[in-house]
């Protein structure tokens, strides 16, 4: 006998009734979710705080990895090909085709991610001092890096034909890491509608793209009006597409149960948004006994306030020290492999770590994959940086909170349109304009009785840290000891009314940011 779709509705609520579930459909559209600590309403997550294990760890790293990047071409391949003119649609035309031939489905069997050893990648990871990893879930470009049972284009089933998620899920687990996921997927249904245009020029003026024929519409979606907000807009999204997003993300947060979520942009579609972040609180909890362990790093100008998520902003730094954690996510180089992608500095990378960290903030470091899923000689040249910085200064990095005051020096000078106003976005997309840090720029971090000074440079001869002066604006205590990190010596030093000074090693014990470790301030 065939349901009406009330009748279903209302068999489908009964169900989950028995099975626990801590929904009553016929009052929402929103699917149910798991019962637990929190309700799928912005009042009951209010009350949500960032867990411990996140505030402790202060680096992570990502692998911005999918079908994007068998082009190595760089990132939004799959929306800017299909843009006549543009630098890859140029590249596209002249390696594969024409788009209206061979189009992003096309690209998809190209990518066979050959070298890909999750293992190995998880290893050197964990030595360059991550504590978690998150994996793509899904881009932009609709295709799901994880078995998804609700969309045909996966990983499992094409491309590598891997379980990339769970893959990295497994390596992360057996090096002691946490584990997350990212997810770009709600704007899909207008980024994707490139792909259903054509040129405005040329012999195949007219011609239509891959894209609008129907036969791929599970991929390219409908074609349709992107209002003029743009492909970030939630106007004209049907609720088909809306429940489709909500289920698709909750077979990914069921199937791998992940410590972190990031969704890139706000909360999306009203209630359907709200009720994921409220399931993934809850599935995790469930993970660790009750314990409320989760994160859902989020980019919402008015969402991470009064609880809630965890604020991210993407590639810039807060300018003073947030009273609640936040993150920066950030990457070497382009998100997706571009092989022209000139890529951040270990110093560069280390400066922000530890300007972040001074701040009450983390690090979300994107090294994007190439095609085969092993890193180029270049990024493995940063990460051996990175690695060989926290082997002696991690010390001052895991578990640490801000002092009274996360630094001085010139790089505290905030230019005004950068300077956080408003506790939210302010800040994001600011990194274009950093500075290189020298020995005048001082850090600070403290954990026990312990206060970590960071130089931001080697000192010549003598680090000078005003802000740890007798009868300062600080309240600096008197010290009582100063070691630095990496040196096994003793160390000559003075604290007087003009700040403490101490007398530097003839060899530096680690490039880039130099830590005393000062006991008593």
């Amino acid at each position: 006998m065939k349901l009406t779709r009330r009748e279903a509705i209302t068999r489908f609520a009964a169900a989950a009734s028995a099975a626990g579930l801590a929904r009553d459909l016929r009052a929402s559209a929103v699917p149910a979710i798991l019962p637990g600590p929190f309700e799928p309403t912005r009042d009951s997550l209010k009350r949500y705080q960032a867990p411990e294990w996140f505030r402790d760890a202060k680096f992570g790293i990502w692998a911005h990895w999918g079908p994007q990047s068998a082009a190595e071409y760089g990132d939004w391949y799959a929306r800017n090909i299909y843009i006549q003119g543009h630098r890859q649609n140029n590249y596209h035309v002249a390696k594969y085709g024409h788009p209206s031939k061979f189009g992003h489905k096309d690209i998809i069997p190209t990518w066979k991610a050959e070298k890909f050893d999750p293992d190995l990648l998880m290893s050197m990871y964990k030595k360059a001092g991550a504590k978690y990893f998150v994996s793509m879930g899904v881009h932009h470009d609709n295709f799901d890096m994880w078995d998804s049972k609700l969309n045909p284009w996966n990983v499992a089933k094409m491309g590598p034909k891997r379980d990339v998620v769970g893959q990295f899920q497994k390596a992360a687990h057996r090096e002691g890491m946490r584990f997350g996921v990212s997810e770009h997927l709600a704007v899909s249904y207008h980024w994707f509608q490139t792909s259903h245009g054509a040129d405005k020029e040329g012999d195949l003026k007219g011609v239509p793209y891959d894209g609008a024929d129907p036969k791929y519409a599970s991929l390219y979606h409908e074609t349709h009006e992107v209002p003029k907000g743009g492909p970030w807009s939630e106007e004209n999204v049907p609720k088909k597409w809306k429940e489709h997003y909500f289920l698709r993300i909750k077979d990914l947060i069921d199937q791998y149960q992940p410590d972190l979520m990031y969704t890139d942009g706000p909360i999306f579609f009203g209630d359907y948004g709200v009720a994921l972040m409220a399931h993934h609180y809850n599935v995790v909890a469930k993970k660790y006994g009750g314990k409320e362990d989760a994160v859902w790093a989020n980019k919402g100008k008015n969402d991470c306030v009064n609880g809630t998520c965890l604020l991210d902003l993407e590639r810039g730094v807060v300018d003073r020290i947030w009273s609640e954690p936040w993150q920066t996510d950030t990457c070497i180089g382009n998100w997706h492999y571009d092989k022209e992608a000139e890529y951040k500095t270990p110093k560069f990378v280390i400066d922000m770590l530890v300007d972040i960290v001074s701040r009450n903030g983390n690090l979300l470091l994107n090294f994007p994959l190439p095609s085969s899923g092993m890193l180029d000689p270049q990024e493995l040249s940063v990460l051996d940086g990175i690695t060989r910085w926290m082997a002696v200064n991690s010390e001052a990095i895991y578990s640490t909170r801000p002092w009274k005051v996360f630094g001085e020096g010139p790089s505290t000078i905030v230019d005004a349109k950068q300077r956080d106003t408003s506790h939210h976005q302010a800040g994001a997309f600011n990194e274009r304009n950093r500075k290189s840090f020298s020995a005048e720029d001082i850090r600070y971090t403290q954990k026990g009785n312990a206060l970590y000074v960071f130089s931001m440079g080697w000192p010549d001869k003598q680090a000078k840290i005003a802000g740890l002066a007798l009868g300062g604006p600080n309240g600096a205590g008197k010290v009582s000891n100063v070691e630095l990190l990496g040196y096994k010596g003793k160390l000559t030093w003075n604290q007087d009314a003009s700040g403490l000074s101490v007398d530097m090693p003839p060899d530096k014990p680690s490039d880039h940011a130099i830590v005393m470790k000062v006991i008593g301030a």
